[in-house]
């Protein structure tokens, strides 16, 4: 139903701003452990039985709630709070805050600033390479509620790809502008998927694929093609999956393949001065992650971060 201001508020009608699961939703379905693209994970707010009063502590259990996902998402809260002994009646705000605060979470908390940034592990090839390299890494989180969560409140694994250098100045110069310069940091967020870098060919553009959008088998981020005379048939591509649906899922797992599929160099004995000891070696490359996780300084009742870490896979041929 609609509300304006005056309108005496009946006990099911509180039940509604506190826990309806369809829209207008509720505080506990988007700010409880939720469902979906809902869901922070924080502690729910109790409802009432039929015929009780509400009690001002119940109301301000309410507002406290609202105010703090608010000061998090960065959205405008305009609810107030009430004493003992006050007519509690419809403020206007409190509907169309509830519905902002909803859309802000199922958004992504995109308005977020509250996180820290820690590293999660790093895994680089134990050697050199002339195909192709294959590195996976893992985050698990402690339960699917927190990961959904994490997401849902603006945290993001970031991607951090780079190789080592000193094998071959043109192989070194183009994995190196493929992972550092083009791609930069990869932020896998609740809907999308942002890199700091620029440049090169972006020859498959999965950015717009986030947390929600992937599934048990590996969803494309980006594939991008070297651009450097000589070498644009050389790539690297990062993927993502999860263990299961979104819904239950605890565990993320990043792949990056590298591929040097250039025609390689072959030198004579009469032309050996100033070329690389290894002209036809691509760099080891490497795969870190870092966690964007939010933390508890502008309303979370406390930080939302990974459990672990792990490495799936390494391997070059």
């Amino acid at each position: 139903m609609a509300y304006s201001a005056g309108d005496a508020i009946l006990d099911d009608e509180y039940n509604v701003f506190v826990g309806s699961t369809s829209d207008p939703f509720g505080y506990n379905h988007f700010a409880g452990p939720g469902s979906g693209e809902y869901g922070l994970n924080q502690s729910t707010i109790s409802t009432v039985s039929a015929g009780d009063a509400i009690a001002a502590s119940q109301w301000n259990a309410l507002f406290t709630g609202i105010v703090n996902i608010g000061n998090h998402t960065n959205d405008s809260i305009t609810s107030v709070s009430v004493s003992a002994g006050d007519a509690v009646a419809i403020a206007s705000a409190l509907v169309a805050d509830l519905a902002s605060l909803a859309a802000e979470v199922a958004a992504g908390s995109t308005s977020a600033t509250a996180f820290d940034t820690t590293a999660v592990g790093s895994s680089t090839n134990s050697g050199t390479f002339n195909g192709t390299s294959t590195i996976e890494r893992s985050v698990t989180f402690a339960n699917n509620n927190t990961m959904r969560a994490f997401f849902n409140a603006g945290g993001k694994i970031r991607v951090d790809p780079s190789c080592v250098t000193g094998i071959d100045g043109s192989k070194d110069t183009v994995f190196n502008d493929l992972t550092t310069t083009a791609i930069g940091n990869l932020d896998i967020a609740a809907h999308a998927s942002t890199r700091s870098g620029s440049g090169e060919t972006l020859t498959t553009n999965g950015l717009g694929n986030g947390f929600h959008d992937l599934g048990t088998g590996y969803t494309n981020i980006i594939k991008l093609t070297s651009d450097n005379s000589g070498y644009t048939s050389n790539t690297v591509q990062i993927e993502a999956k999860l263990n299961a649906a979104v819904g239950s899922a605890t565990v993320m797992t990043v792949k990056m393949t590298s591929t040097d599929a250039a025609a390689d160099t072959t030198f004579t004995a009469g032309n050996l001065s100033s070329v690389p000891t290894n002209p036809n070696e691509a760099p080891r490359m490497t795969l870190a992650l870092i966690e964007v996780s939010p933390n508890d300084t502008q309303g979370l009742a406390a930080d939302i971060k990974t459990a672990s870490n792990a490495e799936v896979s390494n391997s070059t041929s």
